[in-house]
């Protein structure tokens, strides 16, 4: 019985393809690196690790767990409007009225509720439809009058702090609102809107909790919705946005109304928490927003930013301000700090954009 004899022809099959070389993962590893390095928040993510270890080595107030709970309340302060303001940012507008909206809420919401008897539930929710209402002009105005953002609400911020002085003024005779905390619905409103937790030795402000929801919803919509992708569409390019079917004008309007939400919120703790409000509070506050969302990686020219990185930024701004002061250096020279982070943070954001589209 004779054997078959082997073809020494080459085989008709389909060759099995050959594994991935080393080589292709080592290039495969280094494009998932180079894709977490170029999120906007990176950066300012190593800004609140470098920050954190350098007060810890020079500061010995700042490493008693007690202090964490201040340090996360003077940064949810200025993240609770540092998130809208971010996402604003990302739309390619600014909104230089948010500082005083927040003196505004807590005014018209004591106002109503001394001048007018109103329970101080009821002056809550009518503050809120005011804070909402201010935002929906701005955002009116920007798309009716076709004018840069930062003159309409310019124009709004010196509006409102004659308002917030006028009205105050008139109606008690001072700079500041009457103390409303023996009227009916401030006990429940402290309860929700000035309202702590101890953790350990922590106590944790309400502001800290609004301020993580805050973040977690904006950075959800951002990065996982429709939504948020028309927001970078139109800080990208407004007019291949408006041609692809983006309603720019009720994005731009829903962004300015959710400036004013969270203005509102800020500005009903700022009344609980002291019971009463002064007048000429705000008046600077917007350009630290501004300041905390593009040292969170958000980009002046729009397009390009994260609701998580403001956050980090509002971060860096409560660890600097309190750490010098535990530190005992002089605060003065902090705002040099703001501006030279400000500086550094256009210029790595900048350079981190160029290299995540050169991709």
């Amino acid at each position: 019985m004779s054997t078959p004899a082997t073809s020494s022809e080459p085989s008709s099959s389909p060759a099995t393809p050959a594994p991935a070389s080393s080589a292709d993962d080592r290039v495969r590893n280094r494009n998932v690196l180079a894709r977490y390095l170029s999120r906007p928040e990176i950066g300012a993510l190593f800004g609140v690790l470098a920050i954190a270890v350098f007060f810890l080595l020079v500061a010995e107030p700042f490493r008693h767990m007690a202090n964490t709970g201040t340090i996360l309340y003077q940064s949810a302060t200025i993240g609770i409007m540092a998130v809208p303001v971010a996402l604003l940012m990302v739309a390619g507008e600014f909104d230089l009225s948010a500082g005083v909206a927040v003196t505004t809420a807590g005014l018209s919401a004591s106002l109503l509720a001394w001048y007018f008897n109103f329970h101080v539930w009821a002056a809550v929710g009518l503050s809120l439809l005011i804070a909402l209402a201010i935002g929906a002009l701005n955002g009116f105005m920007l798309n009716r009058s076709g004018l840069p953002s930062f003159l309409i609400t310019l124009a709004t911020f010196f509006v409102l702090q004659g308002v917030n002085l006028g009205v105050t003024r008139s109606l008690t005779g001072g700079v500041a609102s009457n103390d409303i905390s023996d009227m009916a619905g401030f006990d429940s409103a402290h309860a929700f809107f000035a309202a702590s937790m101890k953790i350990g030795p922590v106590n944790l402000k309400i502001p800290v909790l609004f301020w993580i929801v805050l973040t977690i919803i904006a950075a959800f919509v951002l990065l996982r919705t429709k939504v948020g992708n028309w927001i970078f569409a139109i800080g990208d390019d407004e007019k291949a946005a408006r041609a692809v079917g983006v309603p720019v004008w009720k994005v731009r309007v829903g962004l300015y109304m959710f400036v004013g939400f969270c203005a509102w919120l800020s500005g009903m703790h700022l009344l609980f928490a002291f019971n009463q409000v002064q007048s000429g509070e705000g008046i600077g506050n917007e350009f630290i927003y501004i300041i905390a969302a593009v040292v969170g990686g958000c980009l002046l020219t729009g397009g390009y930013g994260s609701a998580v990185g403001a956050s980090f930024g509002a971060l860096m701004f409560g660890m600097t301000q309190l750490g010098i002061n535990y530190a005992g250096w002089n605060p003065d020279w902090f705002k040099t700090f703001l501006g030279v982070m400000l500086l550094a943070a256009v210029l790595l954001n900048t350079y981190v954009k160029r290299k995540a589209d050169a991709r």
